[in-house]
């Protein structure tokens, strides 16, 4: 934080006026906007990514990946090193749904395409699924604004005591010992699962840096009550969570801007990663937490973005 303090304080010089200037008109408040106008720049970005590697996306909460490849059978672990980069650890043979596509319904029989948490370790399972299982968070967000349904998609392994068939109901299954290297080498909590038709794609780093200075776009018009330019980040498609729609979204949004409080909007663990599938038309999911604060609510906690990437701009398709 000092660096970056300095850093803008060094540009400030060159001026008219410097950031003791602005902070002795302004306040802190003048200092904040120019901070938070310098994070909306792709030119900050670019600099800051510089010497990071993003292949796989931009990570800052998460350290694991277990990318499923559902054309092959296979689940890779890749593991996040101190450069920050994700080397591939381990390389497992695996079990997926008896019939191929995507999961659009309960008992379809197939395991679904899309970014998962691992919400939960079961240790005490039926001796069918092996010693443990990790519980993933289908559907999601985005699962759920398609309409899709649906639960109890694991990470498990094969039958302490019987045979199996060579296909799953939808949950990915690998070999026990496997599965006990992997509850060994991560962190569940810090994990994703990536699971798609193809291999994990390569992401190109200008693509971060759009998406980047996008999220303090649209954090910017946030916190600056500019309801117009707000809402202009929104997919004519859009659906929160709770199944809102844009319309309704839109007019809750103006009576909440209406009060114009001033309110503080920090993100942390931001984490970017391209969609499965959806990634060849662009569509990226962004995760991070929000520490949000007006006089009239407060909120802390995990937030989700899903959103459609489009020259420089994007477009929130679902959140929560």
């Amino acid at each position: 934080m000092r660096a970056l303090f300095l850093f803008f304080l060094a540009l400030s010089l060159f001026a008219n006026e410097t950031l003791l200037d602005i902070y002795q008109k302004q306040g802190a408040q003048g200092i904040e906007k120019i901070f938070d106008k310098e994070l909306s720049t792709k030119k900050y970005w670019n600099q800051r990514l510089q010497s990071v590697d993003t292949r796989f996306g931009y990570f800052e909460g998460i350290d694991y990946i277990l990318a499923c490849n559902k054309e092959k059978a296979k689940l890779k672990l890749y593991t996040k090193d101190s450069n920050n980069s994700f080397q591939l650890n381990d390389n497992f043979s695996a079990f997926v749904g008896k019939k191929s596509g995507d999961k659009r319904r309960e008992g379809d029989l197939k395991t679904p395409i899309g970014v998962y948490k691992l919400i939960k370790k079961l240790n005490h399972v039926d001796s069918f699924y092996g010693p443990l299982a990790f519980v993933t968070s289908y559907p999601n967000v985005y699962d759920k604004a398609q309409g899709k349904n649906g639960s109890g998609i694991w990470v498990h392994g094969l039958p302490l005591h019987q045979e199996r068939d060579d296909f799953t109901k939808g949950c990915i299954a690998i070999n026990n010992n496997n599965l006990e290297r992997i509850e060994h080498q991560i962190d569940y909590k810090k994990a994703l699962v990536y699971i798609d038709q193809d291999s994990y794609p390569n992401v190109k780093k200008e693509k971060i840096t759009t998406l980047l200075s996008q999220l303090y776009r649209w954090r910017k018009a946030w916190k600056e009550n500019d309801i117009t330019n707000y809402l202009s980040f929104y997919d004519k498609e859009f659906k929160r969570n709770d199944g809102l729609s844009i319309e309704k979204f839109k007019k809750y949004k103006k009576r909440i801007f209406l009060k114009n409080e001033e309110k503080q909007i920090l993100f942390s663990k931001i984490n970017i990663l391209p969609y499965p599938m959806a990634h060849k038309n662009n569509v990226y999911l962004i995760s991070f937490n929000e520490a949000y604060r007006s006089k009239s609510y407060q909120f802390n906690g995990e937030k989700e973005l899903y959103v459609h990437l489009h020259d420089e701009n994007f477009s929130i398709l679902a959140e929560k």
